[in-house]
């Protein structure tokens, strides 16, 4: 493996480490980040949480996009869901984010889709 797709690599765990760690900080539950590496094309990482209340998946999905932007002049490629806060999409290439409402996640069971894949919690 050449140094600079190792380099590349550890700059998307570093970005899906960082947004679980803002998830965390706004009370995300149930933090997740999945490997998604060497299994699609699109993306290095899946981050996966949960807040309470549609209200509570908007200010995790404000906090990301905020910290992100102040922090690394980071802006997500797409964003989807965040009107209806039930399932909000956030695309930064290496790393997309899924943030849900309880009832949303356990309807859309992404971690059951993707179980093959090594995942590990968060905060």
């Amino acid at each position: 493996m050449s140094s600079s797709s190792s380099s590349s690599e550890d700059r998307s765990l570093v970005l899906a480490e960082k947004i679980a760690e803002i998830a965390s900080d706004r009370k995300a539950i149930d933090v997740r980040l999945l490997d998604l590496r060497g299994v699609v094309g699109y993306t290095d990482y899946f981050v996966i949480c949960t807040g309470n209340t549609e209200r509570q998946t908007k200010a995790i999905h404000d906090a990301i996009h905020k910290e992100l932007k102040d922090s690394s002049g980071l802006l997500p490629r797409r964003t989807e869901g965040d009107r209806q806060a039930r399932w909000i999409l956030m695309d930064y290439l290496d790393c997309v984010v899924h943030i849900f409402t309880p009832e949303a996640r356990s309807f859309y069971r992404l971690e059951q889709l993707w179980g093959e894949v090594p995942a590990r919690s968060v905060g």
